[in-house]
């Protein structure tokens, strides 16, 4: 990210999420009567900043794809606020919009999915794929609809001659550049990408990395970045996110947040992140017992049943969203006293 680039705090907000909560049903039976509640996301709250790229990080099952769902609407949330700022002075619940609405600022918000295989239509050519969203949204058709198609392809690194091929025809890499491109056609506010590169070659990753990079401060895109791969956010990200089981436990600027995490279990994903040095020991800090179980999540602290550190405070009571630092907040009881290592 550039140097210059402004603190988060002094750009306008794009995004803020207020208490969202999602819950599914657990039906069992032949009669599928409902036994029980999965607690996808955990009453949240989250800002993003015009121009960042705000990093979600957390295990496989913690909520993130649904909390980047939730925010595009694509999931019903079940309580809580998404607003989205449309103009200089308009802010928009997304929630409370009906569908007529919600459709026409579809083209502010877009997504680049995880698997470049399956998001892609195999019966429409890439000309059919970009073009899709300038046709929805009005912005061309024709002539003139071939041509913006064919400036998507070069910014992200195709050859506008295979503008009518077929995804079958195209490596992953490439396809996830042909989505990358369908989801700037309409020249949106925020992107959310979910876990852009999990599915791709290492190589390849670094391509796309680079490219969401480059097209984010040419654009100023504003991207909500979803992966369990810390590298990637760190090279990716100017703020990062933990998830764990639909809470979020710590927020911060990746520089500080690498260096010095305040929540024990952002501690225990850095140190569990292999090192390049083969002379260099890995000592993953061991935790105890498994994942919460987000139908049946403990009392108090979620992390508390794992957490070395933990206290009686920890299983009985729920720790407060604080801001330990500028820009830093976490929620643990012991972020003041602890002092974790991070990388």
């Amino acid at each position: 990210m550039s140097e210059a680039s402004p603190a988060p705090a002094e750009r306008p907000v794009l995004l803020e999420v207020k208490g969202l909560k999602k819950h599914f049903a657990i039906k069992r039976g032949m009669f599928r009567r409902q036994v029980g509640t999965l607690r996808a996301v955990d009453d949240v709250d989250l800002k993003v900043y015009e121009g960042e790229t705000l990093g979600l990080v957390g295990e496989s099952g913690c909520g993130k794809t649904t909390l980047g769902r939730l925010v595009l609407r694509l999931y019903e949330a079940t309580a809580g606020q998404v607003l989205l700022r449309v103009g200089p002075d308009e802010v928009v619940d997304l929630l409370q919009l009906d569908a007529k609405r919600l459709r026409a600022l579809r083209r502010h918000m877009q997504m680049v999915f995880q698997d470049p295989y399956s998001s892609l239509d195999p019966r429409m050519t890439v000309l059919d794929i970009v073009g899709e969203p300038l046709l929805e949204c009005g912005i061309a058709r024709g002539k003139e609809l071939a041509g913006k198609v064919r400036e998507l392809l070069e910014a992200v690194g195709l050859e506008v001659e295979h503008i009518k091929r077929y995804p079958h025809a195209f490596s992953g890499g490439q396809r996830q550049r042909i989505g990358v491109a369908r989801a700037l056609a309409p020249n949106p506010k925020l992107i959310v990408c979910d876990e852009p590169v999990s599915a791709l070659d290492v190589s390849v990753q670094a391509q796309i990395l680079n490219l969401l990079v480059d097209l984010q401060q040419k654009f100023s895109l504003t991207l909500l970045f979803i992966s369990h791969d810390l590298a990637v956010v760190q090279h990716a990200c100017n703020r990062v996110a933990v998830m764990y089981v639909g809470r979020l436990v710590e927020l911060a600027p990746t520089a500080g947040l690498f260096e010095r995490p305040r929540h024990p279990y952002t501690e225990a994903l850095l140190r569990a992140v292999p090192k390049a040095d083969p002379d260099a020991a890995n000592e993953p800090l061991p935790l105890m017992g498994e994942v919460a179980d987000a139908s049946n999540p403990p009392s108090g602290c979620y992390f508390h049943p794992r957490c070395p550190h933990v206290r009686e405070q920890c299983r009985t009571q729920t720790p407060a969203w604080t801001e330990v630092e500028p820009g830093h907040f976490v929620a643990c009881h012991l972020a003041r006293e602890l002092n974790l290592k991070g990388v």
